[in-house]
């Protein structure tokens, strides 16, 4: 069950998409102007800010500031009756993530959390640090560590190695790869992959329990 937290100034409007999200399945908490939103956001860590903009105390864009400097992954919404384009744009400045507009339509919010929920989580798993046999892999910052060496991969080999990593002990396709990758999986761009796929088992060299294993006419398997 995914937590919501809703911060809204108007009474009637916040029980109304309280209740609505509680309805569906939502775990929702509710505060009524951005400091406590802000002071709710830290003690309890949801999953999901849903943020009016004009509220007392602290306004939905501070707040946002706030929190986007202690999760830089967690989704934010703004609802707001405000629909300036410089508003809007100072909203996404600020790390928002979505914007609705008042008044909504309560199934499309539904909709639109679970979107930014699903994002959040494919971000998250991009973000984490993944252990690779005896190595240490940073995707988000290009980083691959043994002990106290680090060398930094270009954003190919990351993004090769993350597909490998994700699908360890599973065939990776080669046609999958090369027209994510490169665009499309002619003969040359093939030779490119070849190419990388040799980087990073020399990369990946010091632990021998590490093997990419190139599947003929299917594509690579990572295995561990």
């Amino acid at each position: 069950m995914a937590t919501v937290l809703l911060i809204e100034d108007e009474p009637a409007l916040g029980m109304i998409v309280k209740d609505s999200l509680a309805f569906r399945g939502f775990e929702v908490l509710y505060a009524s102007n951005g400091v406590e939103g802000l002071d709710q956001f830290r003690r309890h860590q949801p999953d999901i800010v849903v943020a009016d903009i004009m509220m007392p105390d602290m306004d939905g864009f501070t707040m946002a500031e706030h929190i986007r400097r202690d999760d830089p992954h967690i989704p934010i919404m703004f609802l707001t009756a405000r629909s300036q384009t410089t508003d809007v744009v100072r909203g996404f400045e600020l790390g928002g993530n979505d914007y609705l507009k008042k008044p909504f339509s309560l199934d499309e919010l539904v909709v639109r959390i679970n979107a930014l929920l699903r994002t959040g989580a494919t971000r998250a798993q991009a973000t984490a640090i993944l252990k690779i046999g005896r190595y240490q892999f940073d995707p988000a910052k290009q980083k691959l560590a043994l002990e106290d060496e680090e060398i930094t991969l270009s954003h190919r080999e990351s993004e090769l190695l993350r597909r490998l990593f994700q699908q360890r002990n599973q065939v990776l396709g080669r046609s999958e790869v090369l027209t994510e990758l490169w665009g499309d999986d002619s003969f040359f761009n093939g030779r490119s992959l070849d190419v990388f796929i040799t980087k990073l088992r020399r990369h990946l060299r010091e632990d021998p329990k590490i093997q990419i294993i190139n599947i003929r006419g299917r594509g690579y398997k990572l295995v561990l």
